[in-house]
């Protein structure tokens, strides 16, 4: 199956830093992240690139799909068992660090390395997508929680995993300047 996107970028006016994809191909990008990183257009590629790759591989539908399917469960043992809106609650919290956010942390990096090809295969400097995260962590408040209670790899991780792929992709970005 050939997945049809209606490919569309807005950026939104905030000092907030972010960028996220939405399903059917529509990304957004506050300016914040732009303006206040000061990101080159390799690094702006890094960005798009991983969102890009949120799209293609779905991964918003999938969320929805796991949260809708946890939910339901749920609320079939409550009401099977009889037990109280606190007991699902705890449960539906368990279930949401069991299970959730390590789908999202795998997804995260998936696009990490899908947008590296994507970048480096349209002429893009691999390297930026480092500098990207070096500077997401300069930033005040940008370790945020532990790994496993965060949605997000670590910018720790991130970089490592990035600067182990970047080799890969590099004779893409190579074959794309010629």
């Amino acid at each position: 199956m050939r997945l049809a996107l209606a490919w569309e970028v807005n950026v939104q006016v905030t000092r907030d830093m972010n960028a996220y994809a939405m399903p059917g191909g529509k990304i957004m990008v506050y300016s914040g992240l732009v303006e206040r990183l000061k990101l080159s257009d390799d690094e702006l590629a890094s960005v798009l690139g991983h969102e890009i790759a949120h799209a293609l591989r779905e991964h918003s539908r999938e969320r929805i799909s796991r949260a809708y399917a946890q939910q339901l469960a749920l609320a079939g043992v409550a009401a099977a068992t009889g037990v109280s809106s606190g007991v699902v609650d705890l449960a539906n919290m368990v279930a949401t660090v069991t299970f959730q956010l390590p789908s999202v942390g795998r997804q995260e990096s998936e696009a990490d390395l899908i947008g590296l090809e994507l970048m480096a295969r349209s002429g893009y400097d691999p390297n930026a997508s480092v500098s990207v995260w070096k500077k997401m962590m300069s930033t005040e408040g940008s370790r945020g929680p532990a790994e496993f209670l965060s949605t997000h790899p670590s910018p720790d991780t991130r970089i490592q995993q990035l600067e182990a792929n970047i080799p890969k992709v590099m004779p893409f970005y190579r074959g794309a300047k010629r």
